[in-house]
């Protein structure tokens, strides 16, 4: 069964005030849903590692799928895989 994909302009349900969305980890994003990079956390080395993937401020990406607890997300035209663990380092809105 295909998922309808859920663009950014889908989501003002989450607004708050003047539009702005709250940020939320990447874990939490479902399968089709297009999110914004609001910011990456973690150590020097890991914020690094995820940027070279194209996790940068206001990157958008779709999720495609969660297989056996890791995200696969569409990033810049590149499919990637990225753990749980990672994907909580990732704030979108």
């Amino acid at each position: 069964m295909m998922k309808k994909q859920t663009d950014l302009s889908d989501r003002d349900h989450r607004a708050g005030p003047a539009g702005h969305r709250p940020a939320f980890p990447l874990s939490m994003v479902r399968a089709g849903e297009q999110v914004r990079v609001q910011a990456v956390s973690g150590k020097d080395e890991t914020r690094h590692f995820l940027h070279n993937l194209g996790f940068v401020d206001e990157a958008v990406l779709t999720v495609v799928a969660e297989v056996k607890g890791n995200m696969i997300v569409k990033i810049k035209g590149t499919k990637v895989a990225v753990s749980k663990t990672l994907a909580r380092r990732i704030m979108t809105n």
